[in-house]
């Protein structure tokens, strides 16, 4: 119908909005859902699997509430980040721990936990250690890699290991091989970063030896073994966490795509596609790259119906109206039920986060 606006037609009418606003206009806009104002890095896979996950997820579908609740990772929780690591290398070359030892990579890993709000709950945190392809050996040669991690209670000096620190060991093993991707549960550690003084990162060392001291390969050949911890990647921390003011169990989802479309001056929902592109917010939102949000639109005459989900105040507003059109209006068109949809997008600090947002689009309308 006419009254209702194309997708292009209210892709282009957001389109002049954004230039007619200006660029302060946009910038608080984003600054009001948490936006960064640039691209950040690869979105981690699993947070693919997710938002993919919740966009496929039917209307209706009587499934716990995602509003707070991660069902893929079982712990209650609403808005879910991969924050990168902001630490150094501390020591780059091999260093002879024992004749049958070297110490192969010693890294200080830092999270900033700042980016949680006040109010946050966290609920997980997950490290996970990338190594390459190449990082893959047998043990037919005899060597072991031991991977150790500390919390650091204190800040180390550059050249000093970790051990001789006063940290607290939290990981400690051995592998026949190295693995692509390690996780470490670090959740009850995390909890504490949150107060800023306690945040000191994490120490980690890796280091290769022989299995049987009396068969010792030579040191030249642990110092070879050594470089191809060169493959080391990174390192991220995966944070959820629940912010109790946003989770509102009884809210469900529900497609905005089955709006009614019999054509109408009545107050009902509108279709209003919003194009992320359009607005300005391509560099911060991954996706979806829009979503239909609708809007309210018509008239609440007199006598309302059940129909237009009129108050007490609405009905006797029309009748006052009726009587005295000019001295009292007629009650307004409004949305009275909206539901959240997901938004995977990139944080001031470049961390890529998936954030269940409340009250985006309209589902329902009525005369208030």
């Amino acid at each position: 119908p006419a009254a209702w606006p194309s997708r292009l037609a209210s892709s282009l009418l957001w389109a002049l909005l954004g230039a007619a606003l200006g660029g302060r206009q946009e910038t608080s806009l984003g600054q009001a859902l948490g936006l960064s104002a640039k691209p950040g890095p690869p979105v981690p896979s699993l947070l693919w699997r997710i938002f993919q996950r919740r966009q496929l997820q039917p209307p209706g579908a009587s499934a716990p509430d995602r509003a707070c609740r991660v069902e893929e990772l079982n712990v209650p929780g609403n808005i879910i980040r991969v924050l990168a690591d902001q630490g150094t290398e501390t020591r780059g070359l091999p260093l002879s721990l024992s004749q049958a030892t070297f110490l192969c990579l010693e890294k200080r890993l830092y999270f900033n936990f700042s980016v949680l709000e006040a109010g946050e709950q966290l609920t997980m945190a997950q490290l996970e250690i990338n190594f390459s392809h190449n990082s893959y050996h047998t043990s037919s040669g005899g060597q072991i890699f031991e991977l150790r991690l500390y919390q650091a209670l204190q800040m180390s000096l550059r050249g000093m290991a970790s051990h001789m620190y006063n940290h607290k060991l939290l990981v400690a093993q051995s592998f026949a091989q190295l693995h692509k991707s390690l996780l470490f549960n670090l959740t009850e550690v995390a909890k504490g970063w949150q107060t800023p003084s306690k945040n000191l990162g994490l120490i980690l060392e890796i280091s290769v030896s022989s299995r049987d001291s009396a068969m010792a390969l030579p040191p030249r050949r642990l110092q070879n073994l050594c470089a191809s911890i060169d493959s080391f990647l990174d390192t991220s921390l995966l944070v959820v966490s629940l912010n109790q003011k946003q989770c509102q169990a009884s809210r469900k989802r529900r497609s905005s795509y089955y709006t009614p479309v019999t054509p109408s001056n009545l107050c009902k929902p509108r279709r209003l596609y919003i194009s992320f592109n359009d607005v300005g917010w391509e560099n911060w939102i991954i996706a979806p790259q829009g979503y239909m949000a609708n809007y309210c639109l018509g008239e609440c005459p007199f006598p309302l119906t059940a129909e237009l989900n009129s108050t007490n105040h609405a009905i006797l507003q029309t009748m006052v109206h009726s009587l005295d059109p000019e001295g009292t209006p007629q009650p307004c068109c409004v949305p009275v039920r909206l539901s959240p949809i997901s938004i995977l997008y990139y944080d001031n600090h470049d961390n890529v986060v998936l954030r269940h947002y409340e009250d985006m689009v309209v589902d329902e309308c009525g005369c208030r």
